[in-house]
């Protein structure tokens, strides 16, 4: 069953949970920091790998 987006994340109806969207590093798979700024959205790995971009990114679902 598909989930629904709500509010800052996403509803399962079939089990209830709530999720949230997490971008992780492609690389180390660790989470990336998020920077905002003018518009422009970019991700950074504080874990050695920098910046990474927007379309290398891998994004899971975690619950809430």
């Amino acid at each position: 069953m598909p989930t629904r987006a709500g509010g800052a994340g996403l509803h399962c109806p079939a089990c209830g949970q709530d999720y949230r969207e997490q971008a992780r590093c492609p690389d180390c798979g660790q989470p990336l920091e998020i920077l905002k700024a003018c518009g422009a959205v970019d991700y950074f790995c504080p874990h050695g790998d920098g910046l990474i971009a927007k379309k290398r990114v891998t994004l899971s679902l975690v619950p809430r």
